[in-house]
């Protein structure tokens, strides 16, 4: 409901939006209300700021975080547990509706642990932190509650990184990952730098104690292998990896393949990544790991050959969006787990869709692209029997799910 005042709005705020804004009639989207919320609000087109809260939500709590609608990083501290849980599960139960799939939804599955273990920060003129909400500007952080206590102590680091590299002028993206062997961190922006540079930036790495720096991917000291375990096996991604945000979202994740692939044997491991899923489906099944990501198939392969106990892992650098298996390569196996990007999986879902798997799971961090490719194998046979979300992007709008396809 919406009523005019001489200098504002004043809006009902009916529901939370996939992003997490309140949304009132109009549609307005008001970031940081909640459903229930009478509130005042300056509105520009479909967009509202909060100007005050009149009547507050019984499911309203104080952020923990001081940046809090300032940083855009996190969407939503304000909202009581259980509200929150439920409306996480709301974006996957949605998603799926709009694509006309039905299937039970299971409860949110909390999988923040200790925090995140990777995060990107933003670094330029001084600042270091990640961008305002909306905005291109930066907060400055000395420390942020969702990362890991290493990632926070590794922000002096960073700093001196910055500082070192101001006079370039360049905007700078810089990847920092908590690892077992200490902290990795990859600079992107720079462009081309000389080797005077690359000694100054060495020895920074030395002083805080870095087990590895690199530029854009490229190798500026490694002092000790970077280590990541998955399902026990000791893995050296390279730099910049794609690896899950935290560590307990590899636990649960991989319990619930492990679970929906049951008694199956010979495994198709699609976007295999360094092998979070494969190295842990290793342990008592054939695997053959595909991914397009040369170097993170060549650490899975490096970790399975070092690894005792497993059954064969094949790795094998494979384009999937452009070259996705066919239903005659799919015939060596009787299940498959899938974990691709946010864009999902469609050409390789068309081919799955088509062989004769017993199971096929799906994992996703994108509920919209998965929904698309669930429907596509229902449409070739397959009965999706459950999807269990799963939080490890505590705070913000982003959900993982795991789906469980059999024929």
């Amino acid at each position: 409901m919406i009523h005019q005042t001489d200098t504002s709005v004043q809006l009902t705020v009916e529901r939370l939006g996939h992003r997490g804004d309140g949304v009132a009639e109009g549609p307005v989207f008001v970031p940081y209300t909640l459903p229930g919320e009478r509130i005042e609000a300056d509105v520009h087109g479909d967009r509202g700021s909060l100007v005050a809260l009149q009547e507050p939500s019984p499911d309203r709590i104080d952020p923990f975080c001081p940046h809090f609608t300032r940083c855009g990083g996190c969407a939503i501290q304000h909202l009581a547990a259980p509200a929150y849980q439920a409306w996480k599960r709301s974006l996957v139960v949605e998603a799926l509706g709009q694509a006309g799939v039905d299937v039970p939804v299971e409860a949110l599955v909390d999988a923040h642990g200790r925090g995140r273990r990777r995060a990107t920060l933003h670094a330029r003129k001084g600042k270091v932190g990640f961008a305002e909400a909306r905005s291109h500007d930066l907060i400055d952080l000395n420390a942020c509650p969702i990362l890991v206590p290493e990632l926070n102590r590794g922000l002096d680091g960073v700093r001196a990184f910055e500082k070192q590299l101001r006079g370039l002028g360049k905007p700078l993206d810089i990847v920092l990952t908590a690892t077992v062997t200490g902290l990795d961190c990859d600079i992107r922006g720079t462009g081309r730098i000389d080797d005077r540079m690359r000694l100054k930036l060495a020895d920074l790495a030395g002083e805080f104690d870095l087990a590895r720096l690199s530029i854009h991917g490229d190798v500026v000291i490694e002092r000790r292998s970077p280590v990541v375990r998955f399902a026990g096996v000791e893995v050296s991604p390279p730099p910049g990896a794609f690896l899950q945000a935290t560590e307990e979202a590899d636990r649960a994740l991989t319990a619930l393949v492990l679970e929906g692939l049951g008694g199956t044997r010979r495994v198709a491991d699609l976007f295999a990544g360094c092998g979070t899923f494969g190295l842990a489906l290793a342990a008592t099944r054939h695997v053959q790991a595909f991914d397009s990501d040369k170097p993170a198939i060549a650490a899975l392969d490096r970790a399975a050959r070092r690894a005792q106990g497993l059954k064969p892992i094949t790795a094998t650098v494979r384009d999937l969006f452009h070259r996705p298996l066919l239903a005659d390569e799919l015939k060596a196996f009787d299940s498959v787990v899938f974990d691709p990007p946010r864009a999902g999986a469609e050409a390789q879902s068309r081919r799955l869709a088509s062989a004769r798997l017993k199971r096929i799971v799906g994992v996703s961090c994108n509920p919209a692209t998965f929904a698309r490719d669930a429907a596509i194998l229902i449409a070739g046979g397959y009965r999706l029997t459950r999807v269990t979300p799963v939080d490890q992007f505590r705070h913000s709008a982003h959900v993982e799910l795991v789906g469980v396809f059999e024929r």
